[in-house]
């Protein structure tokens, strides 16, 4: 029997190349066939988008995800949008499961908030809806101009512990981190378990590169002795200074490597204080995890050395077995070697992108199945039904 009566009426679902597996099981779910819509690479590697059907007037769907060429995937899926925008589509609903560069969400130095810049492509490309999943900082549904829902996995991740790992009543909820200790917590309450917390890891892994920010003043002799003109490196303002023109006495710098300000108002001088650095302390383990289940839980695994050292130290406290769980599960490069040749028992993760290469080379990777609440998703926003029943029991710090 059709779950889902009429939901193929007025409107069509596409995918691109990303994981069309995923697709071809919400489409399942709802009983409706994809619509059939080219994607290819040109020789030149230009992406090349063909909708074979008409899209006037209708609902179109299109699920595309960060897969491992995560720079073809958003290509195929902004012209995707933007072919079905020039053809007239009623309305353009991306169904991204993980959002691809959702990390970089925060300026870093010289750097830039990437996920802002995918956002804003995202709606300049015609979609009118985004529906994603288990967003990497919640705050970056604020970037997008268009209505964006943020589904959750944890229903069916909590699901997954309860039925599948024996003895769960005597496990700990594990952060691995200071920073991912909400969302530990939101688990341990549902689940009526304990919690521990990994402190001391390295959680920022950027260098203080030589970039000339942390060039200090110059000495007060240097100054009092370069002032005149003299001095090593350094020369002063009046001999750049253009001839005939009168420089104010507040306004004198020293020019060169380094400089300084030097006021004859009410301050002799102005200096910066100086912010003591960071130091990690040694890695600590807050709670009681002896004799215990540990359950590591974060949004996203992919580089797996944080999780593997803190696996490490949850044996050593005393933890019999440790699981991982992670909404997405990217596993680059040669994360799933390091799994297997870890001593982390299983990592589970949601299908929210293709791992089934990564299944090969690892026989501790499971999978949890999240089409279910996509087609609900997609069936309720066609319908312009309510959304909050797929956010019941969902607090703002989950």
């Amino acid at each position: 029997m059709n779950a889902y009566p009429d939901a193929g009426k007025e409107m069509l679902l596409f995918t691109g190349n990303s994981h069309q597996e995923l697709a071809r099981l919400v489409a399942s779910r709802m009983c409706i066939k994809i619509g059939t819509c080219s994607v290819y690479q040109k020789p030149n590697k230009e992406t090349q988008v063909e909708i074979g059907e008409s899209v006037r007037g209708k609902d179109v769907f299109i699920i595309q995800t960060g897969s491992r060429d995560v720079n073809d995937a958003i290509m195929e899926l902004l012209i995707m949008a933007y072919a079905c925008t020039t053809s007239s589509a009623k309305r353009i609903i991306g169904v991204i499961p993980y959002l691809p560069y959702s990390k970089q969400c925060k300026m870093r130095k010289r750097g830039s908030i990437v996920s802002k810049l995918v956002a804003s492509m995202l709606c300049k490309a015609g979609f009118h809806h985004i529906i994603t999943m288990d967003l990497h900082q919640k705050e970056i549904q604020g970037f997008f101009d268009v209505p964006i829902d943020n589904l959750r996995a944890s229903p069916f991740l909590i699901q997954y512990i309860q039925d599948q790992i024996p003895d769960y009543r005597n496990a700990v909820i594990v952060a691995k981190t200071p920073a991912s200790a909400k969302k530990a917590q939101s688990f341990a309450e549902r689940l009526r378990l304990g919690i521990a917390v990994i402190h001391g890891e390295p959680q920022d892994f950027d260098s203080d590169r030589e970039d000339g920010r942390h060039s200090p003043p110059p000495q007060e002799a240097a100054a009092s002795g370069t002032s005149r003109g003299g001095g090593d490196g350094f020369k002063s303002v009046e001999s750049a200074w253009p001839s005939g023109i009168s420089l104010p006495e507040s306004s004198r710098v020293m020019l060169g490597q380094r400089t300084r300000t030097v006021s004859t108002g009410h301050f002799e001088k102005l200096e910066i204080p100086l912010l003591t650095a960071k130091e990690k302390p040694p890695i600590n383990v807050v709670g009681d995890v002896g004799g215990k289940i540990a359950i590591i839980v974060d949004d996203i695994i992919d580089d797996v050395d944080p999780f593997v050292a803190a696996a490490d130290i949850l044996k050593e406290r005393g933890a019999y077995k440790v699981y991982v769980m992670a909404t997405h599960g990217l596993l680059s490069l040669d994360a799933p070697r390091i799994l297997e040749e870890s001593s982390i028992d299983e990592v589970v993760v949601t299908n929210s992108v293709p791992h089934e290469l990564q299944k090969l080379q690892c026989h501790k990777i499971k999978t949890v199945d999240i089409s279910f609440i996509l087609s609900e998703a997609i069936r309720r926003i066609h319908h312009g039904e309510s959304m909050s029943y797929l956010f019941r029991n969902i607090s703002i710090d989950d």
